[in-house]
Protein backbone atom coordinates (compact mmCIF):
# COMPACT_ATOMS: atom_id res chain seq x y z
CA UNK A 1 0.00 0.00 0.00
CA UNK A 2 1.69 3.07 -1.54
CA UNK A 3 1.08 6.14 0.85
CA UNK A 4 0.57 9.56 -0.08
CA UNK A 5 0.49 13.32 1.86
CA UNK A 6 -3.22 15.21 3.44
CA UNK A 7 -3.18 18.48 4.19
CA UNK A 8 -4.44 19.03 7.81
CA UNK A 9 -4.11 22.40 9.86
CA UNK A 10 -1.21 22.28 12.78
CA UNK A 11 -1.42 25.44 14.53
CA UNK A 12 -3.09 27.14 11.95
CA UNK A 13 -0.58 26.21 9.21
CA UNK A 14 -1.87 24.10 6.02
CA UNK A 15 0.66 20.87 6.53
CA UNK A 16 1.45 18.14 4.39
CA UNK A 17 1.51 14.69 6.77
CA UNK A 18 2.23 11.00 4.93
CA UNK A 19 -1.85 9.29 4.86
CA UNK A 20 -3.23 6.38 3.30
CA UNK A 21 -6.46 4.98 2.64
CA UNK A 22 -7.28 2.50 5.02
CA UNK A 23 -10.75 0.67 5.58
CA UNK A 24 -12.46 3.20 3.95
CA UNK A 25 -11.28 6.31 5.94
CA UNK A 26 -8.17 8.32 5.55
CA UNK A 27 -5.48 7.63 7.99
CA UNK A 28 -2.86 10.28 9.12
CA UNK A 29 0.34 10.37 10.62
CA UNK A 30 1.87 13.31 12.83
CA UNK A 31 4.80 14.13 15.17
CA UNK A 32 8.21 13.46 14.58
CA UNK A 33 9.89 11.40 17.21
CA UNK A 34 6.63 9.53 17.99
CA UNK A 35 4.33 9.02 15.23
CA UNK A 36 1.07 9.09 15.91
CA UNK A 37 -1.45 7.24 13.44
CA UNK A 38 -5.22 8.47 13.96
CA UNK A 39 -8.25 8.70 11.32
CA UNK A 40 -8.47 12.48 9.52
CA UNK A 41 -10.89 14.51 11.53
CA UNK A 42 -12.00 11.25 13.37
CA UNK A 43 -14.66 13.52 15.55
CA UNK A 44 -16.20 14.16 12.06
CA UNK A 45 -16.63 10.41 10.50
CA UNK A 46 -19.86 9.28 10.26
CA UNK A 47 -19.87 6.25 12.20
CA UNK A 48 -17.20 4.67 14.02
CA UNK A 49 -14.13 5.33 12.67
CA UNK A 50 -12.46 2.45 13.59
CA UNK A 51 -14.97 -0.45 12.36
CA UNK A 52 -12.67 -3.88 13.13
CA UNK A 53 -9.67 -2.52 15.14
CA UNK A 54 -8.06 -5.68 14.68
CA UNK A 55 -8.05 -6.03 10.63
CA UNK A 56 -7.40 -1.83 11.10
CA UNK A 57 -3.98 -2.19 12.85
CA UNK A 58 -2.79 -5.31 10.85
CA UNK A 59 -3.15 -3.03 7.65
CA UNK A 60 -1.73 0.08 9.63
CA UNK A 61 1.41 -2.43 10.41
CA UNK A 62 1.47 -3.83 6.54
CA UNK A 63 1.70 -0.58 5.70
CA UNK A 64 4.45 2.07 4.60
CA UNK A 65 3.27 4.61 7.58
CA UNK A 66 5.35 3.92 9.84
CA UNK A 67 3.93 5.17 12.43
CA UNK A 68 4.35 4.49 16.31
CA UNK A 69 0.89 4.27 18.34
CA UNK A 70 -2.31 4.57 16.99
CA UNK A 71 -5.13 6.18 18.59
CA UNK A 72 -8.49 6.18 18.35
CA UNK A 73 -11.50 6.69 20.62
CA UNK A 74 -15.30 4.88 20.85
CA UNK A 75 -18.17 7.29 19.39
CA UNK A 76 -20.80 8.90 22.02
CA UNK A 77 -23.26 7.76 22.87
CA UNK A 78 -20.78 4.59 23.58
CA UNK A 79 -19.30 5.86 26.68
CA UNK A 80 -18.34 2.04 28.09
CA UNK A 81 -15.05 0.69 26.78
CA UNK A 82 -15.20 -2.47 23.96
CA UNK A 83 -11.90 -2.99 23.72
CA UNK A 84 -8.75 -4.62 25.59
CA UNK A 85 -6.34 -2.15 24.03
CA UNK A 86 -4.94 0.08 26.68
CA UNK A 87 -6.88 3.35 27.25
CA UNK A 88 -7.05 7.24 28.99
CA UNK A 89 -10.27 8.70 29.32
CA UNK A 90 -10.98 11.75 26.66
CA UNK A 91 -13.15 14.12 26.66
CA UNK A 92 -16.05 16.37 25.47
CA UNK A 93 -17.97 19.45 26.18
CA UNK A 94 -21.64 18.48 25.62
CA UNK A 95 -24.91 20.26 25.57
CA UNK A 96 -27.25 17.50 25.56
CA UNK A 97 -30.36 18.32 23.13
CA UNK A 98 -33.57 18.83 24.92
CA UNK A 99 -35.19 20.91 24.37
CA UNK A 100 -35.01 24.76 24.98
CA UNK A 101 -36.42 25.69 27.91
CA UNK A 102 -34.23 23.13 29.48
CA UNK A 103 -30.78 24.33 28.48
CA UNK A 104 -31.68 27.75 29.09
CA UNK A 105 -33.18 26.88 33.05
CA UNK A 106 -29.26 25.15 33.30
CA UNK A 107 -28.15 28.46 32.50
CA UNK A 108 -26.87 30.74 35.77
CA UNK A 109 -28.57 34.28 35.95
CA UNK A 110 -26.23 35.76 34.29
CA UNK A 111 -25.65 33.66 31.48
CA UNK A 112 -29.43 34.29 30.80
CA UNK A 113 -29.43 38.36 31.09
CA UNK A 114 -26.40 38.16 28.38
CA UNK A 115 -28.67 36.57 25.60
CA UNK A 116 -31.50 39.38 26.88
CA UNK A 117 -29.01 42.12 27.16
CA UNK A 118 -27.78 41.26 23.43
CA UNK A 119 -30.81 41.59 21.91
CA UNK A 120 -31.33 44.57 23.74
CA UNK A 121 -28.20 46.48 22.35
CA UNK A 122 -29.22 45.57 18.79
CA UNK A 123 -27.59 42.22 18.18
CA UNK A 124 -29.76 40.09 15.59
CA UNK A 125 -28.70 36.75 14.94
CA UNK A 126 -29.60 34.35 12.01
CA UNK A 127 -28.21 31.14 10.10
CA UNK A 128 -26.71 32.65 6.90
CA UNK A 129 -25.35 31.23 3.80
CA UNK A 130 -21.57 30.26 2.91
CA UNK A 131 -21.03 33.67 0.50
CA UNK A 132 -18.39 36.16 -0.25
CA UNK A 133 -19.94 38.67 2.02
CA UNK A 134 -19.72 36.30 4.69
CA UNK A 135 -15.82 35.22 4.55
CA UNK A 136 -15.26 39.39 4.02
CA UNK A 137 -16.96 39.45 7.43
CA UNK A 138 -15.49 36.61 8.94
CA UNK A 139 -11.88 38.00 7.34
CA UNK A 140 -12.35 41.18 9.69
CA UNK A 141 -13.39 39.57 12.92
CA UNK A 142 -10.33 37.49 12.49
CA UNK A 143 -7.91 40.53 11.82
CA UNK A 144 -9.19 42.55 14.45
CA UNK A 145 -6.43 41.19 17.07
CA UNK A 146 -4.05 38.52 16.93
CA UNK A 147 -4.16 37.65 20.66
CA UNK A 148 -7.26 35.52 21.83
CA UNK A 149 -7.29 33.59 25.16
CA UNK A 150 -3.78 34.50 25.61
CA UNK A 151 -2.53 32.62 22.41
CA UNK A 152 -1.40 33.86 19.23
CA UNK A 153 -4.38 33.76 16.62
CA UNK A 154 -4.08 31.54 14.37
CA UNK A 155 -5.77 33.15 11.81
CA UNK A 156 -4.77 36.78 12.46
CA UNK A 157 -3.76 38.39 9.08
CA UNK A 158 -4.93 35.73 6.73
CA UNK A 159 -6.50 36.80 3.42
CA UNK A 160 -9.66 36.24 2.08
CA UNK A 161 -8.86 32.64 -0.34
CA UNK A 162 -6.97 31.70 2.79
CA UNK A 163 -9.78 32.16 5.38
CA UNK A 164 -12.59 30.98 2.78
CA UNK A 165 -10.46 27.55 2.04
CA UNK A 166 -10.43 27.43 6.03
CA UNK A 167 -13.97 27.70 6.40
CA UNK A 168 -15.74 25.87 3.60
CA UNK A 169 -14.50 22.28 4.94
CA UNK A 170 -17.31 19.82 5.04
CA UNK A 171 -19.56 22.61 3.33
CA UNK A 172 -22.19 20.31 2.53
CA UNK A 173 -22.55 19.34 6.47
CA UNK A 174 -22.20 22.50 7.73
CA UNK A 175 -24.15 25.62 9.27
CA UNK A 176 -23.37 29.49 9.52
CA UNK A 177 -24.58 31.65 12.26
CA UNK A 178 -23.99 35.15 12.22
CA UNK A 179 -24.54 38.10 14.84
CA UNK A 180 -25.08 41.33 13.21
CA UNK A 181 -24.94 45.20 14.61
CA UNK A 182 -26.80 46.55 11.53
CA UNK A 183 -25.43 45.32 8.46
CA UNK A 184 -22.00 44.47 10.10
CA UNK A 185 -21.08 40.92 10.87
CA UNK A 186 -19.56 41.39 14.62
CA UNK A 187 -19.46 37.17 15.21
CA UNK A 188 -20.25 33.64 13.57
CA UNK A 189 -20.38 30.04 14.65
CA UNK A 190 -20.14 27.57 12.22
CA UNK A 191 -21.35 23.64 12.91
CA UNK A 192 -20.83 21.02 11.40
CA UNK A 193 -23.61 18.04 11.45
CA UNK A 194 -22.15 14.48 11.83
CA UNK A 195 -25.12 11.59 12.84
CA UNK A 196 -26.72 12.96 15.74
CA UNK A 197 -23.83 15.20 16.73
CA UNK A 198 -23.86 18.58 16.40
CA UNK A 199 -19.95 20.17 16.11
CA UNK A 200 -19.27 23.49 16.95
CA UNK A 201 -16.22 24.50 14.99
CA UNK A 202 -15.75 27.80 15.64
CA UNK A 203 -17.27 30.67 17.21
CA UNK A 204 -15.54 33.86 17.44
CA UNK A 205 -16.93 37.22 17.78
CA UNK A 206 -15.16 40.93 17.99
CA UNK A 207 -13.89 41.68 21.11
CA UNK A 208 -14.80 45.47 20.11
CA UNK A 209 -18.45 44.57 20.25
CA UNK A 210 -17.97 42.59 23.47
CA UNK A 211 -20.55 44.53 25.66
CA UNK A 212 -22.73 43.64 23.39
CA UNK A 213 -22.61 40.02 24.22
CA UNK A 214 -22.58 38.58 20.93
CA UNK A 215 -21.19 35.00 22.02
CA UNK A 216 -23.97 34.36 24.17
CA UNK A 217 -26.53 35.36 21.64
CA UNK A 218 -24.78 32.89 19.17
CA UNK A 219 -24.95 30.35 21.38
CA UNK A 220 -28.63 30.42 22.27
CA UNK A 221 -29.32 30.43 18.40
CA UNK A 222 -27.26 27.20 18.14
CA UNK A 223 -28.70 25.48 20.40
CA UNK A 224 -32.27 26.36 19.03
CA UNK A 225 -30.93 24.91 15.10
CA UNK A 226 -29.51 21.87 17.13
CA UNK A 227 -33.16 21.53 18.00
CA UNK A 228 -34.77 21.79 15.18
CA UNK A 229 -32.23 19.80 13.31
CA UNK A 230 -32.93 16.82 15.42
CA UNK A 231 -29.06 16.31 17.08
CA UNK A 232 -28.86 14.62 20.21
CA UNK A 233 -25.07 16.80 21.30
CA UNK A 234 -23.73 20.22 20.65
CA UNK A 235 -20.18 19.27 21.02
CA UNK A 236 -17.82 22.46 21.73
CA UNK A 237 -13.99 21.23 21.68
CA UNK A 238 -12.94 19.69 24.95
CA UNK A 239 -14.08 20.47 28.40
CA UNK A 240 -10.58 19.60 29.40
CA UNK A 241 -7.36 19.96 27.50
CA UNK A 242 -4.80 17.32 28.97
CA UNK A 243 -3.63 18.95 32.40
CA UNK A 244 -4.86 22.59 31.89
CA UNK A 245 -8.19 22.60 33.85
CA UNK A 246 -8.90 26.51 34.59
CA UNK A 247 -9.32 29.13 31.60
CA UNK A 248 -11.66 31.56 30.18
CA UNK A 249 -12.76 29.27 27.58
CA UNK A 250 -13.73 26.58 30.29
CA UNK A 251 -15.54 29.23 32.26
CA UNK A 252 -17.29 30.23 29.32
CA UNK A 253 -18.37 26.88 29.02
CA UNK A 254 -19.45 26.32 32.00
CA UNK A 255 -21.46 29.09 32.02
CA UNK A 256 -23.29 28.22 28.68
CA UNK A 257 -24.66 25.08 29.70
CA UNK A 258 -22.03 22.73 28.46
CA UNK A 259 -21.20 19.80 30.43
CA UNK A 260 -18.34 16.87 30.69
CA UNK A 261 -18.34 14.15 28.71
CA UNK A 262 -15.76 10.89 29.13
CA UNK A 263 -15.48 8.39 26.80
CA UNK A 264 -12.75 6.04 25.87
CA UNK A 265 -9.91 6.59 24.06
CA UNK A 266 -7.22 3.79 22.79
CA UNK A 267 -3.91 3.92 22.11
CA UNK A 268 -2.41 0.68 20.61
CA UNK A 269 1.66 1.06 19.95
CA UNK A 270 2.96 -0.76 16.73
CA UNK A 271 6.71 -0.63 17.20
CA UNK A 272 8.76 -0.98 20.15
CA UNK A 273 9.53 2.60 20.20
CA UNK A 274 6.01 3.04 20.33
CA UNK A 275 5.87 0.78 23.10
CA UNK A 276 8.80 2.79 25.62
CA UNK A 277 6.73 6.19 24.45
CA UNK A 278 3.29 5.14 26.23
CA UNK A 279 5.59 3.47 29.14
CA UNK A 280 7.14 6.89 29.60
CA UNK A 281 3.67 9.01 28.34
CA UNK A 282 5.31 10.29 25.85
CA UNK A 283 1.95 9.89 23.69
CA UNK A 284 0.15 12.33 25.94
CA UNK A 285 2.16 15.46 24.57
CA UNK A 286 4.15 18.16 26.87
CA UNK A 287 0.29 19.14 27.71
CA UNK A 288 -0.70 15.67 29.40
CA UNK A 289 3.00 15.67 31.20
CA UNK A 290 3.50 18.91 32.61
CA UNK A 291 1.62 19.76 36.16
CA UNK A 292 -1.51 21.83 36.49
CA UNK A 293 0.37 24.56 38.21
CA UNK A 294 3.44 24.52 35.70
CA UNK A 295 1.25 24.83 32.96
CA UNK A 296 -1.06 27.53 34.06
CA UNK A 297 2.09 29.60 34.78
CA UNK A 298 3.48 28.62 31.06
CA UNK A 299 0.58 29.59 29.32
CA UNK A 300 0.46 33.16 31.60
CA UNK A 301 3.83 33.90 30.45
CA UNK A 302 2.78 32.91 26.99
CA UNK A 303 -0.11 35.72 27.04
CA UNK A 304 2.53 38.41 28.28
CA UNK A 305 4.64 37.59 25.60
CA UNK A 306 2.07 37.53 22.29
CA UNK A 307 0.17 40.67 23.85
CA UNK A 308 3.72 42.78 24.15
CA UNK A 309 4.41 42.19 20.50
CA UNK A 310 3.53 44.85 18.23
CA UNK A 311 3.27 42.78 15.33
CA UNK A 312 -0.01 41.63 16.42
CA UNK A 313 -1.68 44.60 15.51
CA UNK A 314 -4.76 45.29 13.48
CA UNK A 315 -3.75 44.78 9.97
CA UNK A 316 -5.33 46.82 7.09
CA UNK A 317 -9.32 44.72 6.32
CA UNK A 318 -8.22 42.45 3.18
CA UNK A 319 -10.92 42.14 1.10
CA UNK A 320 -12.65 39.20 -1.59
CA UNK A 321 -10.58 39.57 -4.98
CA UNK A 322 -12.46 40.54 -7.92
CA UNK A 323 -11.38 37.15 -9.88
Amino acid sequence: MDTAHEEIRIRGKDTQVPALRLAGTTTIVTGRWIRMAQVKDEELVEGNAVEDPRQFIALLKASRLGADVLTFAERPPQLTPRHAYRLEWDNWAVVPITTFQEWWNSLPQESRKNVRRAGRRGVVVRSVPFTDELVAGIVRIYNETGVRQGKRFWHFGKDFESVKRVNETYLERSEFIGAFLGDELIGFVKIVHTDHVAMLMQILAMNGHQDKRPMNALLAHTVETCIRRKASLLVYGQYHYGNKRDSSLAEFKRRNGFEEMRFPRYYVPLTAKGTLAMMLGLHRGVGGLLPSRALEFLLKCRARFYRALPRFRTPAVAEPSSE
